[in-house]
């Protein structure tokens, strides 16, 4: 895109409460048609009739298709709404982030729920068997959003670390037992193992089938990756072989993270042309905020910057005019040519109004920020 400060999604928005209803069978409320009906009319979602009917029947195959295509054209243009230049879906049919992709996958096995953050959980699975490909998981939704998006689309996709991470290891540690007398070097071996094939043989197969579709742009997400920064080449080793020869663009998404302890592997990334980061919830004098992309290029990064300008984790609205001023000041360090504007991360835990809120005032705070540099 030739423009500066193209603005972009990063991940998910909340569930419509009248997809969540219908989904699990309940009844619905009058809340939930107007909250179909108040943002039918903001973001020109034209299949709102088709909703309504829909939320009348019973749920079989037929009508929970329709239902997902449905939810996924709603996310489109809602994020079309806000005016952004990238977009997807919002994620509307995933579970979410983990669970979709290993419940899609060979080799897993579900256990129960763990806490992921506040009061959020998630299904965690056992690798008990080697990691590998069950089907194309976001194939069928992608060609969705590209016969219907009116922007560019970029696909956003759990990566191979956090995959792993967020999974028990017990088949590769089975494959090594006894091979190590410590038992620290045993688990780290087994990881890099562990990582490798979720990278090459479950993840690569699902890339290579979302580039043969059309797609042009992949997001890799990677909420885990500074858990334990030994194992960041990991990550580089596995990054560089699923990603190998796809011919699209590919960035990484990396979410609330100490950064700098990424350096110097992460230099090594081969295909990756852009780092999408955080920095407005750390955007305090004890954290540093946005003076860590100057640390960053001492570090030797020279990649595109997706810039977080907006925290997800509070309500607060930035204002068009602090977005602006975020920018450039970025800009000063690493040149506007290399900016992306984007919010920290997903919107999901927000609701439906704080995040067009916050989308909106992304894309006007960019717009001003071109002004700006232009006068």
């Amino acid at each position: 895109m030739s423009k500066l400060f193209p603005t972009q999604e990063i991940g998910s928005l909340p569930k419509a409460a009248w997809q969540i209803a219908f989904l699990r069978g309940k009844t619905i409320e009058d809340s939930d048609l107007a909250h179909l009906k108040k943002w039918s009319q903001v973001i020109g979602f034209e299949a709102e009739e088709e909703v309504r009917q829909l939320l009348k029947t019973t749920k079989t195959p037929e009508t929970e298709k329709k239902m997902r295509e449905a939810v996924s054209l709603f996310g489109i243009r809602f994020l079309e709404a806000t005016g952004l230049d990238y977009i997807y879906d919002g994620e509307a049919n995933r579970v979410e982030m983990y669970e979709h992709a290993i419940r899609n996958s060979q080799g897993f096995q579900f256990y129960g729920h763990v806490r992921a953050f506040d009061n959020k959980y998630y299904r965690k699975a056992a690798c008990v068997s080697k990691a590998g490909f069950g089907k194309p998981y976001h194939l069928d939704e992608y060609r969705y959003i590209a016969t219907h998006a009116k922007r560019k689309v970029k696909v956003p996709v759990t990566g191979p670390y956090t995959l792993a991470e967020w999974s028990f290891n017990e088949y590769y540690q089975k494959q090594l037992s006894g091979k190590y007398s410590d038992l620290g070097n045993l688990k780290l071996e087994a990881k890099r193992d562990f990582v490798l094939d979720v990278g090459k043989e479950l993840l690569r197969p699902n890339l290579r089938a979302l580039v043969d579709a059309g797609a042009e742009w992949i997001q890799i997400d990677e909420p885990a990756l500074s858990t334990r920064p030994e194992e960041v080449p990991f990550f580089v080793e596995a990054f560089n072989e699923c990603t190998a020869g796809l011919g699209c663009k590919l960035s990484v998404h990396i979410c609330y993270s100490e950064y700098r302890q990424l350096y110097p592997s992460i230099l090594e990334l081969k295909n990756c042309s852009q780092l999408a980061l955080e920095f407005a919830n750390r955007d305090d004098e004890k954290r540093g905020g946005y003076k860590l992309v100057e640390e960053l290029k001492d570090l030797g990064e020279k990649r595109e910057i997706g810039l977080g300008v907006s925290d997800v984790h509070v309500n607060t609205i930035e204002a068009p005019e602090l977005i602006r001023d975020r920018i450039i000041y970025v800009s000063n360090i690493i040149g506007p040519e290399k900016i992306y504007v984007n919010p920290d991360c997903g919107l999901r835990t927000r609701s439906w109004d704080i995040v067009y809120q916050k989308l909106n005032n992304i894309t006007k705070g960019a717009e001003l920020a071109r002004r700006k540099l232009a006068s």
